[in-house]
């Protein structure tokens, strides 16, 4: 499934266009990936755009790291996983996102113990574990309720 909000993320969130916006935070927008093989995996995007954590102010850093874990927290109590990995990259994409993800007890082993990324490819891009507002709506509004009170307590 191709979704046009890919090539600007941000300008459709920006614009209210892009569907899996989670909420706005104080640093850039929490949304749910677009894979869910590990239920509840989602993204901080920074907004406005910048490229990398190191191109932040001290503040504004601070801000996107307080995000990130306030996210993770979230994911935490509404997902009910063993663990969350947090992980900023910035080599495919062209602005600063963090990825969060829950981890579980009941993956298998080998995955559990090492980075997503060494799942197999099929877990990214087979159309079971493909994100769809009808079938992850609940879990982003619950996500949101989650986020949005812990937001208010934090800022």
């Amino acid at each position: 499934m191709k979704h046009n909000f890919l090539s600007d993320p941000i300008g459709f969130a920006d614009r209210g266009e892009n569907p899996t916006v989670i909420t706005k935070m104080k640093s850039g927008y929490a949304v749910i990936g677009l894979t869910q093989f590990l239920p509840g995996y989602c993204l901080l995007i920074r907004a406005p755009k910048v490229n990398e954590l190191t191109d932040l102010e001290y503040g504004d850093c601070n801000d996107f790291l307080l995000d990130m874990s306030l996210l993770g927290d979230a994911l935490k109590e509404v997902c009910k996983p063993k663990r969350i990995n947090y992980s900023i990259y910035g080599n495919e994409a062209p602005f600063l996102h963090a990825h969060v993800f829950p981890r579980y007890e009941w993956e298998p082993e080998y995955n559990r113990r090492n980075p997503v990324w060494t799942y197999p490819e099929t877990n990214w891009t087979d159309d079971q574990y493909q994100w769809n507002e009808e079938t992850h709506r609940d879990l982003l509004l619950n996500i949101k309720m989650v986020l949005e009170k812990r937001m208010l307590s934090a800022y």
